[in-house]
Parts: structure tokens; C-alpha cells; sequence
């Protein structure tokens, strides 16, 4: 069976997040001479050090909602800073968000025991505007994969893949092998994303999208295989993208 074609990124970093590289305008161009039809800006949320103000993510419809033939989602990849799962952005800046993605990052919170880094996610996934989880592989938090899996799968929410993970999180892969075989066996919901923070890595995907089929995850379960597919899912999360851009 040939592979499936990722036709959405969504964990796209810009300048703003302090440490990434290329402008919106560069990573607009990039995917769509990548023949992409969705991105998703997902900057990092405030804690993270060099990160954007909060204002920055309350002014993101600003932004154009389609450019190129490109739909544009805005969105963040908050960071959890507390065991309780509190987020670095207030939930009035999380609503308006197309994509709200949310991770484990050193140094907005520290490595605890598997035990309380589940926790930190459990109840990040708790939260009404949180739509999935950002590479929960990282080896940095070690958690306990399948409760993980389950509570995604429960509340219909996302679990990435993340092809960067390979390259700058040693010791991921088989973390994410793990995280995946769950994924395959339990099922729910994936997102297999670049994590760019360059123009030139928008839509890489190639280890974590092989890595995804080889533990049999389907291509039914991933969100960026299809753009319907992805308007299926921020649907169902109560977004509104799709509808203001008149995709049906």
C-alpha cells in the first residue's frame, strides 16, 4: 500500500517563538510550493524563553485565513508549567485559537516521575480547549504511553508523531514507537507534523509518518492525510475556520 500523502503541517514554528528562523510570509510560500493545503502556525506559548507576549496569540486574526491556495490556522503550542496541568496562556486567549496544542517542555516545567508527568497531561487534556498533545515521546518526560493513548482517544483529541523529535530529542524514537503501537492497537486520533522551525523543514515528515505505519496505525486515524479529514476534526472541537473560508 503506498504511503499516504500529509497534505496538512500543524506544528509550524516562526521567528517569534525566539529560536525558529523564517518569517509567515516564507512559510506560506514554502507549503505552497510544497503543494500543502493546510498549515498550522503553532509559535510557542509565553513561558517558553524568547517566546511571544500573550497579546501576540490574541492578535493572531490578524493573520490571513487563506493564502496562496493555503489554509492558514492559528494556533500555539502552549506550554503545561504546572503538575495540575495549568497552561501559560488564560483560557480566553485558548478559545478564539484554531489549534491549540500543548507539551511538556524543560525549563517551563521539570522532569518529575512517570507517574506525575501523566498527570501534568491527563489533566492538560482536561481542558476544553486543548486539541491535542505535542510529542508525547519526549524522553525528557517519561510517561505512561497507553493511559495516555486512552484518555486522548476518550475526549477525541490529537496525539503527534513529531518528525523533529528524531533529530533533536535523542532517545524518541522508541518512545514514539511505543506511543504508536497503542495508537494502533487502541485507536484514536494523529497528527504527524514537522515541528518546522525553518521554511525549508515545512512538511517534513518523512521518519515519523514511516514510523506511524509501521507500528499500523491507518490512515483513517491520521488527521493531515485529508482536508475534509481536518475539517472533520476542528469541527467536532467547535472551530470555525473551515466555515469562515467557505470549505464544504
Amino acid at each position: 500500500m503506498d504511503a499516504p500523502s500529509l497534505l496538512a503541517d500543524l506544528h509550524i514554528h516562526t521567528i517569534s517563538s525566539g529560536h525558529a528562523y523564517s518569517t509567515v510570509a516564507e512559510i506560506i510560500s514554502a507549503a505552497a510550493e510544497k503543494g500543502l493545503h493546510a498549515i498550522a502556525f503553532t509559535d510557542h506559548g509565553p513561558a517558553i524563553p524568547g517566546a511571544p507576549h500573550r497579546y501576540f496569540f490574541g492578535n493572531l486574526s490578524v493573520l490571513p485565513k487563506k493564502e496562496k491556495g493555503v489554509e492558514v490556522l492559528r494556533g500555539v503550542e502552549a506550554n503545561i508549567i504546572e503538575k495540575d496541568g495549568t497552561l501559560d496562556l488564560p483560557e480566553h486567549y485558548l478559545q478564539p485559537l484554531d489549534l491549540v496544542w500543548v507539551g511538556l517542555h524543560i525549563p517551563c516545567i521539570q522532569p518529575a516521575s512517570p507517574s506525575l508527568n501523566t498527570d501534568a497531561l491527563l489533566y492538560a487534556l482536561e481542558n476544553p480547549y486543548v486539541d491535542g498533545i505535542v510529542h508525547p515521546g519526549n524522553p525528557d518526560f517519561p510517561i505512561d504511553e497507553e493511559a495516555v493513548v486512552l484518555a486522548a482517544k476518550k475526549k477525541g483529541k490529537l496525539l503527534e508523531i513529531n518528525n523533529s523529535s528524531f533529530i533533536t530529542r535523542r532517545g524518541s524514537k522508541t518512545r514514539c514507537r511505543e506511543i504508536a503501537g497503542f495508537i494502533a492497537a487502541h485507536g484514536g486520533l494523529v497528527a504527524i507534523n514537522s515541528d518546522a522551525h525553518i521554511a525549508r523543514h515545512v512538511g517534513k515528515n518523512d521518519r515519523a509518518l514511516q514510523l506511524a505505519l509501521e507500528a499500523g496505525i491507518h490512515m483513517e486515524q491520521i488527521v493531515n492525510t485529508d482536508l475534509r479529514k481536518l475539517k472533520d476534526f476542528l469541527r467536532s472541537r467547535g472551530k470555525k475556520h473551515f466555515q469562515e473560508t467557505g470549505f464544504f
